[in-house]
């Protein structure tokens, strides 16, 4: 589906509605190894992959970070929110509401994100809404969400 762009009036008639689905994203080790090095979110069962042979209870394999699994929404954003054009001039990540890691992501999986718009709220300052929407991320072959979260954007329309 290709983002909506326009008007605020387009989104409201897409409220209870999928926005889509991302394309596929594949998690590495030296995607968890660089964001640890980032972050300092380091622990044995992101970043040790031999200890993690030996002892990791996720089928012996290093697992994402919660945070590197939220970072990714930012790709699911960029592919499937509204494009600010037109009426749209901009929006901005607003925060999360009830985020869940329900299961973890393993090295080499592949992860894609979806997105229904839940509500849009107005706000007090003229041209500006508050867009809520469910997103969640699914690993390629599980049938089941592995992430959750009520992910908010603060969007500014021509007043």
């Amino acid at each position: 589906m290709e983002s909506p762009t326009g008007s605020i009036e387009t989104l409201k008639a897409l409220v209870g509605s999928s926005l889509g689905t991302s394309g596929w994203i594949e998690m590495t080790q030296a995607k968890f190894d660089t964001f640890a090095e980032i972050t300092g979110d380091a622990d044995w069962l992101h970043n040790d992959p031999e200890r993690c042979a030996k002892e990791s209870p996720f089928d012996r394999k290093t697992i994402a970070q919660g945070h590197l699994l939220l970072a990714h929404l930012s790709h699911v954003g960029e592919s499937l929110l509204p494009r600010p054009e037109g009426e749209l001039l901009f929006a901005l990540n607003y925060g999360y509401d009830r985020v869940r890691f329900i299961r973890p992501v393993r090295v080499g999986s592949r992860i894609r994100g979806r997105l229904r718009l839940l509500a849009i709220h107005p706000r007090s300052e003229p041209g500006r809404h508050v867009i809520e929407t469910e997103a969640t991320l699914e690993v390629e072959g599980s049938e089941a969400p592995h992430l959750v979260a009520h992910w908010l954007f603060l969007v500014q329309t021509a007043a």
